[in-house]
């Protein structure tokens, strides 16, 4: 009797162990992404991966939804003064930083004032444009603009323009590393290399998130990550590559999301030093390279052949004919440039020099990125262009692509560009205004008055009509002036499985997990 009661005990104490064990299991996300986050200081990145990540540990006064409608944020509500220069913003209360510390219109401030001070990727964002942050009480924040600006509210929602906690800001702690923010998650350690580990902000103003730890896993390779997703080993699977979706989709368990994107993939070319300064020579390359071969072939229609720098998603995107495959066009134009082959090797030569330029690329960053870099080595290769690929780590890629022009050997580089802002301004401003220039946005070193003119026009003027008209004649003018191989805008394709629910994926290429949770 005593054994069977001792037994009775043992399943039962079984029982209780197992149904604590049930009750107090960690809730976890882990989502992989294509390459590493570069830094996590919002108003000193450039890359959409950083941003991503940004956007789970802090917030700002305002920002889109999925489909970038402007809503609230830290702020209650704004008004506008009736001449454009006065922007005021009401700020919610009882908010914390992950510190402890209170938000309040002087923690704005310090964010901004900070920013202003120049020396960060994104001062260029803001510099031109807000003149002065004023505290107007606790909760209550005004921003002076010099001049009115069309795109003000597009422009704060940025990541650049979410919230810091001032305390670091004091401390000049390494905000790249060790992050605090007001957003649903708190920065637990960073894994270089493998991954970043969050951990749910109990005192989110929002409410406590449903997650309990949140992962971003780097997985470069497109087949590993699809890999990953089947095994379990990822929740969420960001840039699948195109092979795989039907498969995928087949799966009942999975849910593969397709969705249009304001990322727009290009071939940047310095206009001021080596082959590619001659306007000739980057129209002819423009000819060469067949846009809807790589979509339909390489992206299996996940791209979408583009002329102009912006997709049609862009508040101010305007249809610009650019150039058509014709492989013949650009030998003519080479021709007419001085290259000719003059041995017979298939490279063309001018002066004893030969063709050849260097084409740097990621792998990994974009959707089947080394793949179309390869393509486009081959397009050239037809005209009589000797293209090398290179490739390296993302940080590293983005600091030598970065590199002012007098330490800048780079001729030609795939990268992407999706405004963050959602608008024409910032799909413009950065990358081809010469005020740009690298270590800033600008990596062709492009150079042309006109547009410079345009650009500012289109950030003075508030018609929208008018911005449009300004925009369109802008772009005109850079297609003509060929910085780029605009190649297409991109499709955001997602996956994870049905037992992921309240992701969001948003035009600007990234996921939200903010009020994710998972079950099973």
């Amino acid at each position: 009797m005593k054994r069977l009661v001792t037994v009775l005990l043992c399943v039962a104490l079984g029982f209780f162990v197992m149904g604590s064990s049930s009750a107090t299991a960690t809730m976890k996300l882990v989502i992989g992404q294509g390459v590493e986050p570069v830094a996590l200081d919002p108003a000193d990145v450039t890359d959409n991966p950083s941003e991503e990540v940004c956007h789970h540990i802090y917030e700002g006064l305002i920002g889109f939804d999925e489909n970038m409608n402007i809503i609230p944020k830290l702020a209650t509500d704004w008004s506008v003064s009736d001449d454009g220069k006065t922007w005021t913003f009401h700020l919610k209360k009882g908010v914390k930083f992950h510190s402890g510390a209170d938000f309040n219109a002087k923690a704005v401030k310090k964010n901004f004032d900070r920013i202003l001070a120049g020396g960060l990727k994104r001062s260029s964002l803001y510099k031109p444009v807000i003149g002065e942050v004023k505290v107007i009480d606790d909760y209550t924040v005004q921003f002076i603009l010099p001049e009115s600006f069309g795109p003000f509210l597009h422009t704060l929602c940025h990541t650049a323009g979410i919230i810091v906690d001032p305390t670091l800001i004091d401390a000049k702690a390494d905000i790249r590393r060790k992050p605090s923010g007001t957003g649903p998650f708190k920065f637990k350690e960073w894994a270089v290399g493998d991954q970043i580990k969050f951990t749910a902000f109990d005192g989110y103003h929002g409410g406590r998130p449903k997650l309990d730890e949140l992962l971003f896993k780097v997985v470069p390779e497109d087949t590993a990550r699809t890999m990953m997703l089947e095994t379990g080993e990822l929740d969420v699977a960001e840039r699948l590559s195109p092979f795989d979706i039907e498969h995928l989709k087949a799966r009942k368990d999975l849910v593969v999301e397709i969705a249009p994107s304001l990322r727009v993939i290009y071939i940047g070319m310095n206009c001021q030093k080596g082959v590619t300064k001659d306007v000739l020579v980057r129209r002819a390359f423009n000819y060469a390279v067949d846009k809807k071969a790589i979509c339909d072939n390489i992206l299996k229609g996940m791209g979408v052949p583009t002329d102009t720098p912006m997709s049609p998603m862009t508040n101010g995107y305007a249809e610009v004919r650019g150039y058509p495959y014709d492989p013949q066009k650009a030998k003519e134009l080479l021709a007419e440039a001085g290259w000719k082959d003059t041995n017979g090797d298939g490279i063309l030569e001018k002066n004893g020099q030969k063709l050849s330029v260097n084409l740097m690329t990621p792998h990994g960053r974009y959707l089947m990125d080394f793949k179309v870099a390869e393509a486009v080595q081959a397009y050239l290769k037809d005209i009589g262009v000797d293209a090398k690929l290179v490739t390296m780590e993302w940080g590293t890629y983005i600091a030598t692509l970065s590199k002012p022009l007098n330490e800048n050997d780079v001729d030609m580089y795939l990268l992407g560009w999706s405004p963050s802002t959602g608008d024409a301004d910032w799909a413009l401003r950065p990358l081809f205004h010469s005020a740009n220039w690298a270590p800033d946005d600008n990596y062709s070193f492009y150079k042309n008055p006109k547009v410079d003119e345009l650009i500012e026009a289109g950030m003075r003027t508030v018609d929208p009509q008018k911005r449009k008209e300004i925009y369109k004649e802008a772009q005109e003018i850079i297609v003509e002036d060929a910085p780029w191989i605009t190649l297409y805008w991109m499709n955001n394709v997602t996956g994870y499985w049905n037992y992921v629910k309240g992701i969001k994926i948003i035009p600007l290429e990234m996921t939200f997990a903010h009020q994710a949770f998972v079950e099973r």
